[in-house]
């Protein structure tokens, strides 16, 4: 026997020297060559293809198999759990079956091995009513759970998935530790909650202990069931017996304590971990923005890359909410380089986050400019509805609801959030019978329930067109009970058309359901004021201030340089306020000479005329304005949030402001975007 045949003969009986796909080929050669050992062995072909398989050589696999047979050498059953991986990896479920039926032929369906690959097999394919065909050919040694194969939804695709897997499991003659936990973990992937929970105590009545797959398989179901009772005795287990330094089952119970709204637990359980992978990282930064922690969240985003961990796909789609958010553009562009340099940003996921970025953050073109770049076939209903709702806030009402009808057209059918987008974008332009279109389409062509937000879209739309006592019967007749918000929507319209009778009935519908709505009271006090009633406004605040109301003051924001400047109504404790404050005094001798004239109908205090001047000229969005003016270069565009609704003088001056300084002025306030340019604004004043 020559040198390479030896050195052949001991590969074979030791798979593991071969290392990579380029040894595992010159092995296959000198077999081929030197016919090292007899066709009858099936060792060699065996080794052959299961490095092909761990490989990524899968069809190079599975030609081996079948050159296998051709050369009448039968095999083995330490062959199937290969191949049965290789059509898993290639997706291929009728090859998959044929396997199944030749492990049964040559009587190696009772081998573990073989048995736990084809319940991984059923577990990741939505197989056909067929598979059942193959399984039933099982002789039955064990069936635990008498009644499971009789459940009503036995027909359903995700019924007869799980329904093979356990088919194979009780017919396996020895189990192990991988068995039950691929049994489980199919249940628990397919919302088979009870099943999973049922089989884990099974599993420990079989005296067989759950490893860290299990828990990591178990922990989901009670984040989805919001149940942190569970989730800790769960976590107490894992601490008993070692598991929760594991990774995957640290990810898992940041992931559950999360979603139960435990965030603290999730961040002291990430901290608890010695080694953190992308998945641990990214399981901290979900958590904390959905739960409203977006600047915690960024800031663990901004650790792990210190840690030079490098982000997963899903870490952008986690994250660049929370730049949404905060309204933090410039770092929202700052994660949108990186992603474009990772070369993620072709991922329709991480697209349809950054279009929302961009609304949201006040730039809609470079929004419609993402959404243009997703390809048709990637554009799903999320990355739909993310654009259509950022045209309707940015005031591009035929945008919008032209989006809508191409999303139909395209076939995507729309969500609850769809119809929120469209019907405000309707409210927004005063499209009436638009609206009510869309409104009853909701139902009628697409089953969905209206909900509050439709309701008050609605109600908004009519109050804006002037039609308040049809908005009145409207959400008097809704088919849920009315909050205060949708209430609300109608006591601004009244308001705008100083309907002072209907407003006080309004208010009274409000503070029914929501006594402590202390925008109500504002908005009825603001009523009286206008139409000089200064007795009854006062009446009012007196008994604000007896039920210890206070009212949400004007506060707006501007990001400059990476940092957000804050400001309130006559703020004066900016650094830069003598700076501000000249800014505002020049540009109001600019603006005077173009022709505006403070309203001062819109200051509602029963004081003089030059106090009321100096109240407007010293609202929160002209002190940010002007700080944006001072502190960045000519040319820059400028853009301010507000918490509340813009005064009508302050929308009046900022067209002025615009036109002198020539610059895009963009401010969002409780309601929409207005975008001021060259003395006029993208709401048409019709907000």
């Amino acid at each position: 026997m020559s040198s390479t045949q030896s050195a052949t003969r001991r590969i074979l009986h030791n798979p593991n020297t071969v290392v990579s796909a380029c040894h595992a080929k010159q092995l296959h050669a000198q077999i081929v060559k030197a016919r090292a050992t007899p066709h009858s062995h099936s060792l060699a072909w065996v080794c052959i293809i299961k490095c092909y398989t761990a490989y990524g050589l899968l069809r190079h696999s599975l030609a081996t198999f079948n050159l296998m047979r051709a050369s009448g050498v039968s095999p083995d059953r330490h062959v199937f759990p290969s191949l049965l991986k290789a059509s898993t990896l290639l997706k291929h479920f009728p090859l998959a079956q044929s396997l199944h039926a030749s492990a049964i032929r040559l009587g190696f369906h009772f081998d573990l091995y073989t048995a736990n690959a084809l319940m991984n097999v059923y577990s990741k394919f939505h197989p056909h009513l067929s598979a059942n065909h193959v399984l039933d050919q099982f002789p039955r040694t064990h069936h635990y759970h008498n009644n499971y194969n009789n459940r009503n939804n036995a027909n359903n695709n995700f019924t007869v998935k799980i329904d093979s897997v356990r088919k194979v499991f009780d017919r396996m003659p020895v189990r192990d530790v991988v068995s039950w936990n691929t049994v489980i973990a199919g249940n628990a992937q397919n919302g088979m909650y009870e099943e999973a929970l049922d089989l884990v105590r099974e599993m420990g009545r079989q005296t067989m202990r759950p490893d860290s797959f299990t828990l990591s398989s178990v922990l989901p179901i009670f984040a989805e069931h919001v149940d942190v009772v569970k989730g800790k005795e769960i976590h107490g287990y894992a601490v008993r017996h070692g598991f929760d330094k594991d990774v995957f089952i640290g990810s898992s119970l940041i992931d559950m304590y999360a979603k139960c709204t435990h965030v603290e637990l999730s961040v002291r359980a990430f901290y608890l971990l010695s080694n953190r992978d992308a998945i641990s990282w990214n399981s901290i930064i979900a958590g904390c923005v959905q739960n409203g922690r977006f600047d915690q969240g960024l800031g663990f985003f901004r650790l792990m890359l210190k840690k030079k961990v490098k982000p997963m796909q899903v870490s952008f789609s986690s994250v660049v909410p929370a730049c949404a958010h905060l309204t933090a553009l410039n770092l929202g562009k700052q994660l949108h380089g990186y992603i474009i340099r990772l070369g993620f940003d072709g991922n329709k996921f991480i697209a349809s986050s950054l279009v929302d970025m961009y609304a949201k953050c006040g730039n809609i073109k470079m929004a419609r400019y993402i959404f243009d770049r997703i390809e048709i076939r990637d554009r799903d209903m999320v990355s739909w509805t993310a654009i259509i709702m950022g045209c309707a806030m940015h005031g591009h009402a035929l945008d919008a609801v032209s989006l809508f009808e191409m999303m139909l057209l395209d076939g995507v059918k729309p969500c609850y959030v769809s119809f929120i987008g469209v019907l405000t974008a309707c409210n927004h332009s005063g499209l009436v019978d638009e609206g009510w279109r869309y409104f009853n389409s909701m139902q009628s062509d697409f089953g969905i329930a209206p909900g509050l937000e439709h309701y008050a879209a609605v109600a908004d739309l009519l109050g804006r067109a002037g039609r308040l006592e049809e908005a009145y019967d409207f959400i008097s007749n809704m088919a849920v009970e009315p909050t205060g918000s949708v209430w609300s929507a109608l006591l601004a319209a009244c308001r705008a058309h100083k309907n002072i009778e209907l407003a006080e009935k309004v208010v009274d519908k409000i503070l029914l359901v929501d006594p402590e709505n202390m925008g109500a009271y504002v908005m009825m006090s603001n009523i009286y004021s206008a139409a000089q009633r200064w007795r009854d406004a006062a009446k009012l605040r007196v008994h604000v201030r007896k039920k210890g109301l206070k009212k949400t003051p004007g506060c707006s924001w501007i990001e400059v340089g990476n940092k957000v400047h804050t400001f309130l109504a006559g703020d004066e404790s900016h650094p830069y306020y003598d700076k501000i404050n000249e800014a505002l005094k020049i540009l109001l001798e600019q603006m005077e000479k173009e022709g505006y004239v403070l309203d001062t109908k819109e200051v509602l205090h029963d004081v003089d005329e030059e106090h009321k001047r100096d109240l407007l000229r010293t609202h929160s969005e002209r002190l940010a304005i002007a700080f944006g003016i001072i502190s960045t270069t000519a040319g820059t565009t400028i853009r301010v949030i507000k918490n509340i609704r813009v005064c009508v003088d302050c929308h009046t001056a900022i067209k002025f402001m615009a036109k002198i300084v020539g610059r895009e002025i963009i401010v969002r306030d409780n309601s929409r975007f207005h975008h001021f340019r060259n003395g006029s604004c993208s709401c048409g004043d019709y907000w």
